[in-house]
């Protein structure tokens, strides 16, 4: 029986912009007494090795993940999944090999922005390499904004991306849809669409966005995902189902306060094992 396992197939590290260590996730994951997981960083697959090691250690199953920002008919706002890849698929590597040196490029662009409205108000600049060593790993927006705290320019995350973040922001690169689940596809993974509600289009415009997604290869949904209700959570596994697409979930847990390991909806939801089995199937394990 499956029943009372549960799992969580959207956990980040501090290998994109999470806050602890692919090891330490897992690890912690099992101390919850999660089943399955998966680390889903940002564009970029360097945990997945690490999690594959600590999963066999603390006797939980793991499944190679990553989180691609994808664009598909202007709509920008959009994250894709994917599960059960090979971590090593060299095509796979060349491209986030190239996204992660954008987004370094990136990341330096938006503190010299951030650098130039901090002297603007008689502040002293952040200083770049101070930053990328307090992320401990692959740095990213809050990376940045923990920083701005710390110097106390900020009170909350919030405010950090209110004041300099979002003024500051240099624009992102994103894969076509269609390029981002061919490249899944060809490192034999799953791909699948995360957390939908965060797509900003009405459930009518969604239906339609979700057929062509579907043609185009998308083989599931995350349906259980944070902030939402349960009733909402049953009208996207609905949709999803009426297309014979697979049902994951997860919580999309980075470390900080406000989202806990295994659990999504409004935050008292668990994620059923089954979705983990739908997923193995279809990888045909």
């Amino acid at each position: 029986m499956t029943g009372s396992k549960y799992i969580d197939l959207h956990l980040h590290s501090n290998c994109s912009d999470g806050i602890h260590p692919p090891e330490t996730v897992v690890r912690m994951a099992a101390d919850a007494g999660i089943s399955a997981v998966a680390i889903c960083d940002h564009d970029n697959i360097a945990a997945c090795q690490a999690a594959l090691t600590a999963g066999r250690a603390a006797g939980i199953d793991v499944l190679s993940g990553v989180e691609l920002s994808v664009v598909h008919d202007g709509i920008f706002d959009i994250h894709l999944l994917g599960y059960g890849f090979d971590p090593q698929h060299p095509q796979l590597v060349a491209r986030l090999n190239e996204f992660q040196q954008f987004r370094q490029h990136r990341n330096a662009q938006i503190v010299d922005n951030i650098n130039t409205r901090l002297r603007d108000h008689g502040h002293e600049p952040l200083n770049f390499d101070a930053v990328v060593s307090r992320a401990g790993g692959a740095l990213g927006r809050p990376h940045i904004g923990r920083e701005l705290i710390e110097r106390g320019y900020a009170g909350s995350m919030e405010e950090a991306f209110q004041r300099y973040l979002v003024p500051c922001n240099v624009k992102k690169r994103f894969f076509p849809i269609d390029e981002a689940m061919a490249l899944i596809h060809q490192a034999g993974g799953v791909a699948v669409l995360a957390h939908p509600a965060f797509i900003p289009i009405d459930d009518e415009r969604f239906r339609h966005m979700l057929d062509n997604w579907v043609a185009l290869g998308l083989d599931g949904v995350e349906c259980h995902f944070g902030g939402v209700t349960r009733q909402r959570i049953d009208w996207y596994i609905t949709e999803a189902r009426r297309r014979k697409l697979l049902v994951t979930g997860g919580s999309d847990y980075h470390g900080d306060a406000g989202k806990k390991i295994g659990y999504c909806g409004m935050g008292n939801l668990r994620i059923p094992y089954a979705c983990y089995e739908e997923v193995v199937a279809a990888l045909g394990r």
